[in-house]
């Protein structure tokens, strides 16, 4: 489950206090996995300027401009301007990786007896589920346009970006295409004090 690269949503720049104006910390970048959407909070490289929507290498011991990822965040820990990349970012992973998605769409099974892997994308009701699984029963899907072409789903990377997001916003009871965030009670037991 570990990313290899990342998209860079925003660069949060150090902090400049009023009596000094020397800014102190150091810029953080905030960016997203590009394989399994993981958020991030990563230290540049200092010397190197970063931009919204640059993939950079987040690989132990390669060249990159990224100097380490000091840790892994929520969609709560985004900053205004990453909330506000982050479609666009999303879209663009999925633009590149069509293929992974496609596969879904061909693949995709039922989660229980009444409700399909397919019906947690946003806009797929039931009869728009069973008219995908009739095409790809003839032929699997080949890309996003064959998907639209041949069902009434109209722009199914709109669709995918969408799912995503509602993950990240962990607006979802199941994960389809993103690393679900540790919001486990062993986090909250060490946030308490022990008791006496």
């Amino acid at each position: 489950m570990f990313e290899t690269h990342a998209y860079v949503l925003s660069v949060v720049p150090p902090k400049e206090y009023l009596r000094d104006s020397r800014p102190r910390g150091e810029a953080i970048a905030q960016g997203i996995g590009e394989s399994h959407f993981t958020l991030l909070e990563m230290i540049p490289e200092k010397g190197y300027r970063l931009h919204p929507q640059e993939r950079v290498s987040i690989q132990r011991d390669a060249k990159s401009k990224i100097d380490h990822v000091k840790r892994r965040i929520l969609f709560e820990d985004l900053s205004p301007e990453s909330v506000t990349e982050l479609p666009l970012v999303v879209e663009m992973i999925v633009t590149k990786h069509e293929h992974k998605f496609v596969q879904f769409f061909n693949e995709a099974a039922p989660i229980t007896t009444r409700k399909h892997s397919l019906q947690l994308l946003p806009g797929i009701g039931q009869t728009l589920m069973w008219a995908i699984l009739e095409e790809r029963k003839r032929e699997p899907f080949k890309n996003f346009e064959d998907i639209a072409a041949r069902t009434k789903l109209q722009n199914p990377k709109k669709v995918v970006t969408a799912r995503i997001i509602d993950e990240l916003r962990e607006d979802v009871k199941r994960w389809l295409f993103v690393r679900p965030p540790k919001r486990d009670e062993e986090e909250h037991e060490r946030e308490r004090p022990p008791r006496r």
